[in-house]
């Protein structure tokens, strides 16, 4: 029997995909509800064959979280999410996800995607990608904007980061403004994000 761990936030939707699984895949499957439970559960009943992550439960920090699980315990490790958009499981896929699971995911669906991540294979959700294929983030940044982004990333300040360019710090907050725009980012530290998610920097 193949043994599962199972990491989302909502209790409802955890226990239901779980009891699910248990029912008609025949797996052992345990539960977490935080990231650093699920790498807890790992140490004390693992290995386990497949961990299922919630993206954007605690302790995740977007893709970091998957970084940290495939590291911790050694197996396929795939996203899960009601929220994420195709751009996310793209960048899931690509940093390493043995799959992307949407909870639109029928029943059915989810049995055959497990077995397919059990047996090795990526299982990409083919017609939730293709949706917003049409509507990728069109990010066009400057190459001023690109070398103010670098310096988010490295956690510089404002003023950090005029001194190395050489420019007035007033005009660093602009560009900030701008790619943050752009990006469709909340803050500096958001944008620094997008920009390494997206490959940017």
């Amino acid at each position: 029997m193949h043994k599962l761990l199972l990491a989302d936030d909502h209790g409802l939707v955890r226990e239901t995909i779980a009891d699910y699984l248990r029912s008609q895949g025949g797996f052992a499957v345990s539960v977490a509800g935080s990231l650093d439970e699920a790498m807890a559960i790992e140490t004390e009943q693992g290995p386990h064959d497949l961990v299922l992550l919630d993206y954007s439960m605690p302790g995740m920090d977007t893709l970091a979280g998957l970084a940290r699980m495939k590291e911790h315990a050694g197996c396929p490790v795939a996203i899960l999410s009601g929220t994420a958009s195709a751009d996310v499981a793209r960048r899931a896929l690509r940093a390493g996800a043995a799959g992307f699971l949407p909870k639109t995911l029928g029943p059915d669906m989810l049995i055959a995607a497990v077995n397919e991540m059990l047996g090795g294979g990526i299982y990409r959700p083919i017609e939730f990608l293709a949706e917003a294929e049409a509507s990728p983030l069109d990010v066009a940044l400057t190459p001023r904007e690109l070398d103010v982004l670098k310096g988010l990333t490295e956690g510089k300040a404002n003023k950090e980061i005029a001194r190395e360019l050489d420019i007035q710090e007033v005009t660093v907050k602009l560009h900030v403004k701008t790619l943050s725009r752009k990006l469709q980012a909340r803050n500096r530290t958001h944008a620094a994000m997008l920009g390494r998610d997206l490959g940017l920097i």
